[in-house]
């Protein structure tokens, strides 16, 4: 298949391309800058000049393939709301390009704050409805195109997706605990966390692209939750600085915006998207990436 992905050159994006690629697939980019379009290029991908605030680019990538992985996304958490807005746009215009033609629409989301306090499962549906909500309300949006001819499919990725490389949350965490002297966890540090290797998320993309039917919810865990407290554990010990408790009103200012965010339990079980796809998740796990000094090492 002749696949337009977004996202191409970002962190699980890069990752996705090579699997589609060794797959027999032929792989169309979305690329917001010259850098971007060398990357691509470089990773045997043809670039097409765009962004997701550009829906023509959009809609001329949908056009000219078998099918749509959506990973891009403005992650701008000083505007949320504008964030959501420009996903709901972005999915709207896939959407309607590849209306009739029941060719695979593939989207990122998120298992956060789906089901507080237990373990989130593929069976349970999103809350997030209407463009105001997280993500604009894109997974359940994105499911009306079930009854226009498209076939979506939503990508639920773990809070982190882990690897050598990675600048998210948890590089957040560690750049921290590095500033502060002292890896903090909020309160007891019960609250868990799902994560997955980036390359074992990387194949279960391409597992649902062949092979999830329209309105299929994947979730991309790896592990269905490792505590905050051991996340900050491991980070202290690499850095070599004392793992303390951080008291939930003094969270924000402590870690700053990702207080808010590492206080959370976001546990996720992939139970039936193994069952369903084969998929078993085989690389190191988030607790090996972290004594791999993956998060720690000063570049």
């Amino acid at each position: 298949m002749r696949i337009f992905v977004t996202g191409a050159s970002g962190w699980i994006g890069s990752a996705v391309v090579p699997e589609l690629l060794d797959a027999g697939h032929t792989v169309t980019g979305l690329a917001r800058s010259q850098a971007s379009a060398d990357a691509l290029t470089a990773a045997g991908v043809a670039p097409i000049a765009g962004s997701l605030d550009d829906l023509d680019s959009l809609k001329a990538g949908a056009a000219d393939s078998d099918g749509v992985i959506h990973l891009g996304f403005k992650h701008d958490f000083s505007d949320m709301a504008g964030a959501g807005r420009t996903e709901r746009a972005a999915v709207t215009a896939l959407g309607d390009t590849l209306a009739g033609s029941d060719r695979p629409l593939l989207f990122a989301a998120g298992v956060a704050g789906l089901t507080p306090g237990r373990a989130v499962t593929e069976n349970d549906p999103s809350p997030a409805v209407g463009p105001d909500a997280p993500r604009g309300g894109g997974e359940n949006f994105a499911f009306e195109y079930a009854s226009r001819g498209v076939r979506p499919v939503s990508l639920r990725f773990a809070p982190t997706v882990h690897g050598d490389g990675d600048h998210g949350f948890l590089s957040t965490i560690a750049g921290v605990a590095r500033d502060r002297g002292v890896s903090g966890y909020v309160g007891d540090g019960s609250n868990r966390w799902a994560a997955v290797n980036r390359s074992d998320a990387a194949k279960l993309v391409r597992l649902a692209l062949e092979q999830a039917e329209a309105g299929a919810i994947v979730h991309a865990v790896g592990e269905e939750g490792i505590s905050a407290r051991e996340i900050a554990e491991t980070i202290g010990r690499q850095l070599g600085v004392p793992a303390e408790s951080v008291a939930p009103d003094a969270a924000a200012s402590h870690f700053g915006w990702i207080g808010m965010f590492f206080a959370l339990d976001m546990s996720a079980s992939s139970m039936l998207t193994q069952e369903r796809f084969g998929w078993t998740p085989t690389h190191p796990g988030l607790v090996a990436d972290l004594e791999a000094g993956y998060y720690t090492r000063r570049a």
